[in-house]
């Protein structure tokens, strides 16, 4: 069942390197589409047999590789790895489906595309150490190529660089894995909550430390970060559109399942620590998006602070926290995604990302009206507004980390105000005005036309945008997939009064009738959610 996931993706990839004589952009693209495709129905197929109600791992695959180091080749799904399959599958077919027909080496690009994909989704199935890692660093190579061949002017330094520091993280990830085992006097790196029960408070601690860098580079935190606007502004808009809404989840999803989950007595030590560090992250990654004239860069920027309140989320360990930080996690590689599509196009059909030459692109007739009321809805997104899928993840994210961190939690909400701040900023100064791309001291060109979106470039945009608010209106068809593992990851709350004073809060806001079909926690704060969105 899910071996499928990763096997569609690399029996398309093989099809492209062995398929007879020369292969153009528009047919590789169109197998790669195919491909993917079935491989997000393949995806809904799991989706809808899997069961929201049992916790734990299901559709477990479990087969004997290398019995000698302990690797195994092992598979399962959780209410915290499906949301990223699914998004994993859903944003690639986006980002193939956007791949100009102008792509030079198709074969090579596509092949890389379709590797990627499948690697993301066994790091997310894969239920042994050593058979993650080999998936973290799999989907590495690919990803380094398509930054390297096909980015900008500074691609050879930004994938360079990119390199250096995700390779730092997996020698820091797989030495911790090594370490965990070896100290835990186990033969197996098969995936086992209780593996690192036994070992001293110190030996925990470390470990820890090294799983939180290793992951934190790539999420990534301050001041880990530096690879990534580089890496954003030289990659391509689908290579973007990947990095933002899939890959940066591969370090948030390690954090909760092999930080949180494996060292639950030395997170609680750390977790203080660790949400001031979110907000470090969360309050610099806004204002260096403020600072920034490069709409790409600017985006990227804020993939820094909107990732911060996850981490928030995972520190504070609720069950209403945890299932913030699904939500958050699908709902910034939606939004970032969107994003990233709009200043694709922007880029494509000016030939600029500079905040200070564009203008008026919103003139109904000359300029580009649809992507400029995308990049709105998405800058709305972004900030929290109420209806879409970011205030959804942004209030569970303050509601569940204020019991725990309500100093860390206030201060954090904080950015959603800074973004407001940028995106206001960038769509007062890109799509309002006269229809102009000149800096305001230069005398702007009369009756300048802006070519035509293609249904091509429109068509991705507008789905993600139905997705985006479709969430917002209705989260609990998202929620009711991950209640369960949220409560199973949930730390046990310092003393009673928390946890009475909880239930009373929560109980406050619940309707009447999600109490009466008695609802979990976090299930009935969802629920509450949605009367005020839908007004």
């Amino acid at each position: 069942m899910l071996s499928e996931l990763i096997l569609i993706p690399a029996a398309g990839a093989i099809a492209l390197m062995l398929w007879p004589g020369k292969l153009g952009p528009k047919m590789a693209r169109d197998i790669s589409v195919v491909c993917l495709s079935l491989t997000l129905v393949w995806t809904l197929v799991v989706v809808a047999q899997f069961d929201p109600q049992a916790g734990g791992l299901q559709f477990q695959e479990a087969l004997p590789w290398v019995d000698t180091i302990g690797l195994t080749y092992r598979l399962g799904v959780d209410g915290l790895s499906l949301p990223l399959v699914v998004i994993n599958a859903l944003l690639t077919l986006v980002a193939v489906y956007s791949s100009g027909p102008e792509m030079r080496r198709p074969r090579l690009y596509f092949v890389m595309m379709l590797v990627l994909n499948g690697a993301v989704a066994g790091a997310f199935l894969a239920q042994n150490l050593l058979l993650f890692f080999i998936f973290y660093e799999l989907e590495l190579i690919p990803l380094y190529l398509l930054i390297a061949i096909w980015g900008g002017a500074r691609r050879a330094y930004a994938a360079t660089k990119f390199l250096i520091y995700t390779a730092l993280s997996g020698v820091l990830i797989l030495a911790a894995f090594i370490a965990l085992v070896w100290f835990g006097g186990s033969t197996s790196f098969n995936y086992d909550p209780t593996l690192a029960a036994m070992l001293p408070p110190l030996q925990q601690l470390l470990l820890l430390g090294a799983l939180v860098v290793g992951f934190g580079i790539k999420v990534p935190l301050f001041p880990f970060h530096t690879w990534l606007p580089d890496a954003h502004v030289e990659a391509s808009t689908p290579v973007s559109v990947l990095l933002a809404g899939v890959l940066l989840k591969l370090g948030t999803y390690g954090l909760v399942r092999f930080g949180l989950q494996l060292f639950p007595d030395a997170w609680q030590v750390v977790a203080p620590w660790l949400a001031t560090w979110a907000v470090v992250s969360v309050l610099y990654g806004s204002c260096a998006a403020i600072a920034q004239q490069d709409m790409k860069k600017m985006v990227a920027y804020s993939s820094i602070g909107h990732m911060g309140y996850v981490l928030l989320a995972a520190a504070a360990a609720t069950p209403i926290s945890i299932l913030g930080v699904v939500f958050q996690m699908v709902s910034h590689g939606l939004i970032s995604g969107l994003l990233f599509l709009l200043v694709g196009v922007v880029y494509k059909k000016t030939g600029t990302r500079d905040i200070r030459v564009l203008r008026g692109l919103l003139n109904p007739e000359r300029g580009l009206p649809l992507i400029g009321s995308l990049m709105v809805l998405g800058g709305m997104a972004s900030a929290g507004i109420p209806g879409m899928v970011g205030f959804i993840s942004e209030f569970l994210v303050f509601r569940g980390s204020f019991v725990s961190f309500p100093t860390q939690t206030l201060v954090s909400m904080i950015g959603s105000g800074l973004t407001t701040v940028y995106f206001l900023l960038l769509v007062n100064r890109v799509f309002f005005g006269r229809l102009a791309i000149t800096t305001p001291s230069q005398r702007p060109e009369p009756d300048i036309c802006l070519p035509s979106v293609t249904w091509s470039e429109r068509l991705p945009a507008i789905a993600l945008a139905v997705v985006i608010v479709a969430l917002g209106l209705q989260p609990n068809w998202m929620s009711r997939w991950s209640e369960e593992t949220s409560i199973a990851l949930q730390l046990p709350q310092p003393t009673a009064i928390a946890q009475t004073t909880v239930s009373a809060s929560v109980s406050a806001t619940v309707p009447a009738t999600a109490q009466a079909t008695g609802q979990t926690t976090a299930a009935a704060t969802v629920l509450a959610l949605k009367a005020p969105a839908l007004d």
